[in-house]
């Protein structure tokens, strides 16, 4: 069988970043990723899992160091060597990762698959916000629906049409989230102290078999938060590619990762855990316990931390600010579409796109976030772990595009994808793997590594030869 060694048009055409246009980790990649990671999603459902006690269920100090852990391994095993490619290049994730997945088989991973999944994102910040929108004005049925459906719509039209009015407003409003989580943590750091676990355990309602309600191990707390953590920043981890092209060395990836990924992680996940632990070592927290009526959620807590007046507020303020994350996931859907769709009129793409975002939130699959983060993970899981091999193996120099489709690249993928998405059906499998989207990131970086000496030919690119030599 014959294999395609001709350049495809996309790839002819790109041009690398050039040095220029990159700027200081203090000025793009770190405030870009902290916005990210200060969206109220993220941080709001990270405590509960659905279990007694949630991620509390271990103690405080578990939790945290299950946090560090996963914060850590966001930016040294998904962000950093990806970003390296980036700003060695200057050329973009669907660029880069022809090496990976070649150059046909680049146009789909990772290139269509993120824009696919950005409608997910967008599903995710509809139900979210509406739901905070809600908190202010009690809509029901077909008018809470409405709300959801406008939101899609407006995201999407911002994003083809005024995504760069948006983008002058968004550099500020991440700081709204910050000071929210600042005043609730100064409202209830007074009760960290009497937090128990083992209370908030036993105030939670016993399940239909009438057993002792039981919380995560410490390794089920570890395993969970990987999960949700790792599954959340899958896609904005490769592309780190991207954010790589507009850093100018080695140092501004090193320190935007660090500060942007791993310490923003570290903090919101950090402060959402503070306040909910240390609201129910307060005396409101423990008469709420009393009534058994467990609510882990600190965006929901602000109710009982303030007063239910100004918790629509806050929750109001909170929902505008996710605004631009919906418009820029709607902006990253349509590039990419329309860079592997260029004939098809991405007004019609990106509707669709939306008219299904607007559905998984009207469903309410798009609110079962760690499902969707899972999801997620094990997706772009095993796509972040072979392009992190294929760093280590060019030792740092980005190869440029290979013929086709790289089989190397793609088996990493599709057995990286079927670990990621095992805990679905393990009422199927008898078992769960644990954590995942990180076994998925390791599973994709091995078996690329097993067939690097059967991948297909290394294709004639001039910009292969202008990256950066550090």
């Amino acid at each position: 069988m014959s294999v395609n060694t001709s350049v495809p048009s996309y790839l002819e055409c790109a041009k690398p970043n050039p040095a220029a246009n990159r700027a200081p980790w203090y000025k793009n990649t770190a405030p870009t990723y902290a916005g990210i990671f200060l969206w109220f999603v993220f941080w709001s459902f990270a405590v509960s899992t659905g279990t007694p006690g949630g991620i509390l269920s271990a103690g405080v100090g578990v939790a945290i160091g299950s946090v560090l852990v996963a914060a850590l391994l966001c930016h040294f095993g998904f962000y950093y060597l990806p970003a390296r490619f980036g700003q060695k290049t200057g050329l973009p994730l669907y660029i880069v990762g022809s090496s990976t997945f070649g150059a046909q088989g680049g146009f789909l991973l990772p290139g269509f698959l993120m824009g696919l999944l950005q409608f997910g994102w967008l599903a995710v910040n509809i139900y979210g916000s509406s739901m905070a929108l809600n908190q202010m004005f009690g809509f029901t049925g077909l008018p809470l629906y409405g709300v959801m459906a406008l939101w899609g719509i407006a995201a999407v039209v911002a994003a083809l049409k005024g995504i760069q009015y948006v983008a002058k407003f968004s550099t500020y409003l991440p700081l709204i989230p910050a000071a929210i989580l600042l005043a609730l943590i100064a409202k209830t750091i007074g009760g960290l102290g009497s937090f128990d676990p083992a209370a908030v355990i036993a105030a939670t309602p016993a399940p239909a078999t009438g057993a002792a309600p039981a919380g995560l191990s410490a390794f089920g707390v570890f395993a969970y938060i990987l999960t949700y953590i790792v599954g959340f920043f899958a896609t904005a981890g490769a592309a780190g590619v991207d954010f790589g092209t507009g850093s100018r060395d080695k140092r501004d990836v090193a320190m935007g990762g660090l500060v942007g990924v791993a310490l923003a992680i570290f903090l919101t996940i950090g402060a959402a855990i503070l306040i909910t632990a240390g609201f129910y070592g307060t005396a409101a927290g423990k008469a709420l316990l009393a009534a058994g009526a467990v609510e882990l959620n600190p965006m929901a807590l602000m109710g009982k931390i303030f007063s239910d007046s100004s918790a629509k507020w806050l929750a109001f303020a909170l929902a505008i600010t996710a605004f631009p994350s919906a418009c820029f996931s709607s902006l990253i859907a349509a590039n990419s579409i329309k860079t592997t769709l260029p004939k098809v009129n991405p007004w019609i793409s990106c509707g669709i796109g939306c008219v299904v975002s607007i559905a998984l939130a009207v469903s309410g699959v798009a609110g079962k976030a760690i499902a969707v983060f899972a999801f997620i993970g094990a997706s772009f899981g095993p796509i972040c772990g072979a392009m992190a091999m294929d760093y280590i193996l060019s030792k740092g120099r980005w190869s440029g595009p290979r013929a086709a489709f790289n089989p190397a690249g793609w088996a990493s993928w599709a057995v990286g994808f079927a670990i990621g998405v095992q805990p679905n059906f393990a009422a199927q499998c008898g078992f769960t793997i644990p954590a995942a989207p990180v076994v998925a990131f390791v599973a994709g970086a091995l078996i690329y590594a097993l067939l690097s000496k059967v991948q297909t030919a290394v294709l004639p690119y001039p910009q292969a030869n202008q990256q950066s030599a550090d």
